[in-house]
């Protein structure tokens, strides 16, 4: 068999492609070889060199003969009719002078091709009305029924292609082999345009079932696949576990793996098991140069190593925010400042976060201890140039900013629905100097139908939430005279990128930069807009600082926040102050009596919730602290029991 590599099997495809068409409108043998003598020469690059005319006609022959002994021709019903066929006194087609049975009957120099592999390629050529004829002759190679499905699924015809493939999987199943993998993929996604989900469920549980491995194992990974869109991630390790067992050597199987870790943002594993796939695939060899090469890119970076396999998938105005990320957000730093603010309080004291380290006193800290940090108002401003870059984005940007602390935009359809902002986008790499555009960019991302998938804050919000956060950090320090209140709608922009880092952070299991970036934003904005004081806290109990947890509650005495209030109780307790964590109990339960019910009870019925906000001191403020912090507190040998004496 004839397996040209690299550069060679390139031109070795374009003269299969072109021969094909040839054949398709030649008047038989004699003039396909004609041309094939004149023309693949050149399409081979034959250097004239090397060979004379004479022996390039005679390989060019020779290839031609191979092409046409494998070709399917309409005029012949679909299948071969190769020149072994004709008469040994004839003429020898190759072009020698001589008689067939002197020249080329002896085959022995002719390379051997496979009807298949022609077909592959006979497939695109087809009009719609020979390839009917072909279906209908029952001509074409049962796996690559596949391509024709793919086809009719681009021209948006699902029916066409569950009515060609279903044949194929309802008999018995052990003699497909792994060329009809894409069969079932395709199946699959023909089931979903029509929006059958349940006979793609009973397709794929008859062949998870099954005694076939190889299909199984795709089938599993498919379930896998579905269950990890769905966020149900226990499910989709379910099904990967089966996979595996089936196809324990599948590339599939291996991406499958990835892709489950890098959606759990589990990206140190996903490297660790690249590395493993990489090592075991390589050994076993026969695998795709891509997808090894793939896999050496999730050794060091499994989220960009997904974003570039998916690439063809993918909304193309994805792709090309995603080239414009890496060039914007490669320019340096601007310059930007922090404006004493009119019309405001001029100082106001903010409390010092993280004053208090483990051990670093004898004593839980009180209102008291708190050192008050004087800190004016200020708004960020960009430099004049940029102002007026950001006046242009504003007139193409279709969303306007959205309402209060929300994330979401209000015209969220629009911003999608036409993306000629993008065009604008794509000829300024300097907009991503501005946080007004940066905010609008991950607004923009946040309302995207894929927006959910994690390689879309890896590769897109992230770098954008990262320059963003070191501008904002330039302008208004650590250490510097003032804060960015909510009030001031100019620092919206910054607050609300300073917010969605936070959230990524805890997406991605980064805790203690997602912990800084709560503190920071409570730095910021003292008067808390967005309520993060609640995630800190349980942030510091988490992770054992009892003493920053105090100092935090300290700030806000008399929160309506279940997380402060309870959180001062959990904290004291934790530090042996029993006697001022029965206080703060005391405190807590006046204004939220309901929590210690929720949290002492290890079973208790879930009580209606207000998708638009909580109740303060309600039943479902109760409930939410109990999902969120009951772990911790059942982590405490003891303080349940004492809480539930001290309010029995």
């Amino acid at each position: 068999m004839f397996h040209p590599e690299g550069a060679e099997a390139d031109r070795f495809e374009l003269v299969i492609i072109q021969s094909i068409r040839r054949i398709l409108v030649s008047s038989g043998p004699e003039d396909f070889l004609a041309w094939a003598q004149t023309r693949i020469p050149d399409l081979l690059g034959f250097s004239a060199e090397a060979l004379d005319d004479s022996e390039h006609r005679r390989l060019a022959g020779l290839l031609g003969m191979a092409i046409w002994n494998a070709a399917p021709t309409p005029a012949n019903g679909f299948q071969p009719a190769p020149l072994h066929q004709l008469a040994d006194d004839a003429p020898c087609p190759c072009g020698s002078g001589r008689r067939y049975r002197d020249c080329c009957a002896a085959l022995e120099e002719l390379p051997e091709l496979s009807t298949e592999l022609i077909w592959e390629f006979l497939l695109d050529e087809l009009s719609d009305n020979q390839l009917r004829e072909a279906l209908r002759l029952d001509a074409v190679p049962k796996p690559l029924l596949a391509r024709v499905a793919d086809r009719w699924l681009e021209e948006d015809r699902p029916r066409r292609a569950v009515a060609l493939l279903e044949p194929l999987f309802a008999g018995s199943l052990i003699e497909l082999d792994a060329r009809y993998e894409p069969a079932l993929d395709l199946l699959c996604d023909a089931y979903d345009r029509l929006d059958h989900w349940r006979k793609k469920r009973a397709f794929l549980q008859r062949l998870c079932d099954s005694d076939n491995r190889v299909l199984s194992a795709v089938a599993w990974q498919r379930r896998s696949a579905m269950a990890i869109d769905e966020g149900d991630f226990e499910q989709a390790t379910a099904a990967f576990n089966e996979a595996l067992r089936n196809g324990p050597d599948s590339p599939g199987t291996a991406l499958l793996e990835i892709t489950l870790l890098a959606t759990q943002h589990r990206d140190q594993l996903a490297r660790e098991r690249a590395r493993f796939w990489l090592h075991r695939l390589r050994r076993l060899g026969n695998v795709e140069p891509e997808f090894l090469d793939f896999l050496a890119q999730a050794v060091e970076d499994p989220q960009a190593a997904l974003v570039d396999t998916h690439a063809d998938s993918l909304d193309p105005d994805l792709v090309d925010l995603n080239d414009w990320v890496a060039v914007a957000t490669a320019r340096p730093l601007p310059r930007l400042v922090a404006v004493p603010a009119r019309d405001h309080p001029p100082e106001i004291p903010v409390g010092q976060l993280g004053l208090f380290e483990d051990g670093a006193t004898d004593h839980a800290p009180t209102v008291e201890d708190i050192e008050p940090v004087w800190s004016s108002p200020a708004q960020l401003r960009a430099p004049a140039a940029l102002r007026r870059v950001e006046s242009r984005w504003r007139a193409r940007f279709p969303s306007d900013k959205p309402v209060s602390i929300q994330l979401a935009p209000q015209d969220a359809v629009a911003v999608w629905g036409d993306t000629s902002w993008l065009d604008h986008l794509l000829g300024h790499p300097e907009l991503a100097d501005s946080l007004e555009v940066l905010d609008d960019l991950a607004t923009a991302l946040y309302a995207h139908p894929e927006s959910t998938l994690p390689w879309m804050e890896h590769a897109l919000l992230r770098p954008l939430l990262e320059r963003a956060w070191t501008m904002i950090n330039n302008a208004a320090p650590a250490d510097g005279p003032y804060h960015l209140p909510w009030s001031i709608t100019a620092n919206r922009p910054a607050l609300r990128l300073v917010f969605r880092r936070y959230l990524c952070l805890s997406a991605e299991g980064e805790q203690t930069a997602a912990t800084t970036t709560l503190e920071t934003l409570l730095r910021l904005n003292p008067q808390d807009n967005h309520g993060i004081r609640a995630e800190l806290m349980n942030h510091y109990l988490r992770a054992g600082l009892d003493e920053r947890a105090l100092a935090l509650a300290a700030r806000f005495p008399d929160d309506l926040l279940a997380d402060l209030a309870y959180g001062e109780v959990l904290a004291l307790y934790r530090l042996g102050e029993q006697e001022r964590a029965r206080q703060a109990l005391g405190r807590a339960m006046h204004r939220l009596p309901r929590i210690p019910h929720y949290l002492t009870r290890k079973r208790i019925k879930r009580p209606q919730l207000d998708p638009y906000g909580i109740t303060p001191g309600g039943e479902d403020q109760a409930w939410l602290y109990r999902e969120a912090m009951r772990d911790v507190w059942v982590a405490e040998p003891g303080v349940l029991a004492w809480l539930k004496r001290l309010t029995a």
